[in-house]
C-alpha cells in the first residue's frame, strides 16, 4: 500500500523557487516539442522520447537529471490521461512543483537530502520504514509555503483484516453531512459558508494575501473534520459501506457551493485508505433508490418520496408494511444492506 506523508519545508525555500521555474521551463519545452510533432504530422512523443530530447540539460538548468526525467514523464502521462494533443503552459500563476525520483531522496535524521542539499522539515509525524516511491515531490501552496510529499510503500498486511462483526451504512448529504445506519446524524460543518462573508470583504478590498489565507483556512478546517470523522468511524466499525453519490454531477446544479463545501469525495478517499490501514472493510455501493426503498420489507411502495419533488419529504410511511421511516436513516440502512450482500459474495481487499 502506498501512502503519502506531507511535511512542511523550512529551509532552502529560495532554491526551490528557482528550481520550480526551471521545471516550468522543461514542461513548456515538452509542450513545444509536442506541438511540433502535431504540426509536421509526426508520432506523438512519449515520456522516453522527451527524456532523450532533454538529455544533458541538467547542469544548464540547475536541476537534478531525475527531476527533468520526472517532469517529462509526468507531461506525457498527463497528456494521455486528459486525452488532449497538448497541454497548457506553466507560468507564474501555477503553483510551484519540483518532482523527483524516489531513489534520489535520502533520510538524514529529521531532515532529507536530495541532489547534494539538505532540506529541513517540520517533523509533524514519524515517517514509517519503507521504500520511497516515484511520485515524491516538492510542492508550493498558494501562500508560498513549500511541502515535501513523500510517497512511501508500507506493509498493508501489518494490520490484519478484522472480522466484519459491526457494520455501518453511511448516507452522505448536505443538511447533515452524514447519516449513519445506527441513527446518528453528523451535522454539516458548512465551513465555506461560514467564511463566505469575510472572503467577500477581502475580495472587494483586493487583499490577495488575505484571500489566500481564508481559502487555506477553509481547506485546513475541512481536512481536519474529515480526518477526525474518518478515524473515528474506522475504529468503531469493522465494516463500512458508503453511498457513491456523485459530487461532480450535483455540483452542476444550484447546490454547487454546498456540495463542494462538503467534500464528499475527499472524505470517501480518507475512509478507504484508513480502513485498509486499520484492518477494516470498506465498500462504495450504488445508492440508487436507497431513500425510496423500505428498509423493513424491501419494497418500493407507492407512498415513497419520488424524484425532485419528493426531496422535501424527510419522513414517510411504507404503504406495504406500515413502517415509518426517516428518509436519511432509511437510506443508510439500505446502503448497509447492499454492502452486506456484497460482503457475502466476497469483496477484494483494497
Amino acid at each position: 500500500m502506498v501512502l503519502v506523508y506531507r511535511y512542511r519545508v523550512k529551509s532552502l525555500i529560495g532554491l526551490l523557487n528557482k528550481q520550480s521555474r526551471a521545471c516550468n521551463f522543461v514542461w513548456n519545452f515538452c509542450n513545444d516539442r509536442q506541438k511540433d510533432a502535431l504540426r509536421f504530422g509526426r508520432r506523438w512523443h512519449t515520456g522516453f522520447d522527451l527524456n532523450k530530447l532533454t538529455q544533458g540539460s541538467s547542469k544548464e538548468l540547475g536541476l537534478h537529471s531525475g527531476t527533468i526525467n520526472a517532469v517529462c514523464e509526468q507531461y506525457a502521462k498527463s497528456r494521455a490521461q486528459k486525452k488532449r494533443p497538448f497541454l497548457r503552459y506553466r507560468g507564474k500563476k501555477n503553483l510551484g512543483w519540483v518532482p523527483l525520483k524516489g531513489r534520489e531522496l535520502k533520510r538524514e535524521g529529521d531532515a532529507f537530502r536530495f541532489a547534494g542539499n539538505t532540506f529541513r522539515v517540520f517533523n509533524s509525524r514519524p515517517l514509517p520504514e519503507g521504500k520511497i516511491k516515484d511520485g515524491t515531490n516538492f510542492s508550493r501552496d498558494s501562500r508560498g509555503n513549500w511541502f515535501l510529499n513523500i510517497a512511501i510503500e508500507v506493509d498493508a498486511t501489518a494490520a490484519h483484516a478484522r472480522a466484519p462483526v459491526r457494520g455501518v451504512g453511511i448516507d452522505l448529504g448536505l443538511k447533515d453531512f452524514a447519516t449513519l445506519s445506527t441513527g446518528e446524524k453528523i451535522e454539516a460543518q458548512r465551513i465555506y459558508r461560514g467564511m463566505e462573508q469575510a472572503l467577500a470583504v477581502a475580495q472587494r478590498a483586493r487583499k490577495k494575501r488575505r484571500v489566500r489565507a481564508i481559502h487555506a483556512k477553509i481547506a485546513n478546517c475541512r481536512n481536519d473534520f474529515h480526518h477526525k470523522l474518518s478515524s473515528r468511524l474506522v475504529r468503531e466499525f469493522d465494516y463500512i459501506a458508503v453511498g457513491n453519490v456523485s459530487a461532480a454531477g450535483i455540483a452542476k446544479t444550484s447546490m454547487a457551493k454546498s456540495v463542494l463545501d462538503a467534500g464528499w469525495s475527499s472524505f470517501r478517499n480518507k475512509l478507504a485508505y484508513k480502513a485498509v490501514k486499520h484492518g477494516a472493510w470498506f465498500e462504495e455501493v450504488n445508492e440508487r433508490f436507497t431513500s425510496q426503498t423500505c428498509s423493513n420489507c424491501g419494497a418500493l411502495p407507492d407512498s415513497r418520496p419520488k424524484g425532485i419533488a419528493g426531496l422535501g419529504i424527510r419522513e414517510w410511511q411504507c404503504s406495504d408494511c406500515g413502517c415509518v421511516h426517516d428518509r436519511d436513516i432509511n437510506a443508510a440502512l439500505n446502503i448497509l444492506r447492499r454492502g452486506r450482500a456484497t460482503l457475502a459474495v466476497g469483496i477484494p481487499v483494497l
